[in-house]
């Protein structure tokens, strides 16, 4: 399995899930208490679930997590310190997924790449949910 954690001075920035990573039932990675869960859903042919729906649940959430899930192409997430020097790399590919944590982020697209990408809602505007450094 290839799911790793991303840190840097004990402060989770990111999570990967590689490419080929097999679980054998729905795995969740995230800690139980974040914001966002990351994980792999996985059952057997055959396996049925249950018509449901979800609680509508007030939560208060204050932290914006992003998921880059890479359909082709190839990208390189570089996370910094405080005073804007690269501290990781990441690079991801077909398959790859990322789960952005916190942290000062940015992205160098290495291939032509299309990548489907989730984050908490709602979307206020570039303005009001994003801080240039």
């Amino acid at each position: 399995m290839s799911y790793k954690k991303i840190l840097y001075k004990k402060k989770l920035l990111a999570e990967v899930i590689n490419s080929g990573t097999n679980v054998r039932t729905t795995k969740f990675f995230s800690n139980r208490e974040s914001s966002f869960q990351f994980g792999l859903f996985a059952h057997n042919k055959g396996f049925e679930e249950a018509p449901h729906f979800h609680k509508r649940i007030t939560r208060k959430i204050s932290d914006l997590q992003q998921v880059l899930f890479v359909q082709r192409g190839e990208v390189e997430i570089y996370f910094y310190n405080k005073i804007k020097r690269i501290v990781k790399k990441v690079k991801i590919k077909k398959g790859d997924a990322i789960n952005i944590v916190s942290g000062i982020h940015s992205l160098k697209v290495l291939k032509k790449t299309q990548c489907l990408t989730v984050k908490q809602g709602p979307f206020i505007s570039d303005k009001e949910d994003k801080v240039n450094v």
